[in-house]
């Protein structure tokens, strides 16, 4: 790393730290001719995902919209939806994909959600799977009591 003092090009690392998001660090730094100490931070290069829409159409990975639908789930709900974000783009930039249908995002969200928090799962399905009427809706919360009924009786 060049000093940004003298420009020479060695220095050392006095100390790294992790960043709170985990995907990157905050290295100090001391030039070996000058002394002068300087901070530098890496980072994970990520690859940029692509979002095959329903419509066949494309465009590129946007978390914050992930993050918008989320929130809108987890309003008022004991759920930290910045969390369930990091966790769905963790595990996109891990599949090493580079285009992944919005059916897929969809999903796990939902499978995230439903962990979580059922409340924010049924907000979340309800938008998703655009149920149309009470009935749909009721069907699936009747699911979910019985997914939580035999949790609890085994």
């Amino acid at each position: 790393m060049k000093c940004p003092a003298c420009g020479h090009p060695d220095s050392k690392v006095i100390d790294s730290r992790p960043i709170s998001d985990g995907s990157s660090i905050r290295r100090r730094r001391e030039c070996l001719v000058c002394q002068k100490r300087f901070t530098t931070f890496e980072m994970i290069e990520s690859v940029q995902i692509v979002v095959i829409k329903k419509n066949g159409s494309k465009e590129l990975f946007d978390r914050n919209k992930l993050l918008s639908g989320v929130m809108k789930a987890c309003q008022k709900r004991p759920v930290n939806d910045d969390e369930v974000v990091a966790e769905i783009e963790t595990e996109l930039q891990n599949s090493l994909r580079l285009e992944v249908q919005s059916k897929e995002v969809g999903e796990m969200v939902m499978q995230k959600l439903k962990k979580h928090d059922e409340v924010a799962y049924v907000r979340f399905a309800s938008v998703y799977r655009e149920f149309k009427d009470v009935d749909t809706f009721l069907a699936e919360l009747t699911e979910l009591k019985q997914k939580a009924e035999t949790q609890n009786i085994g």
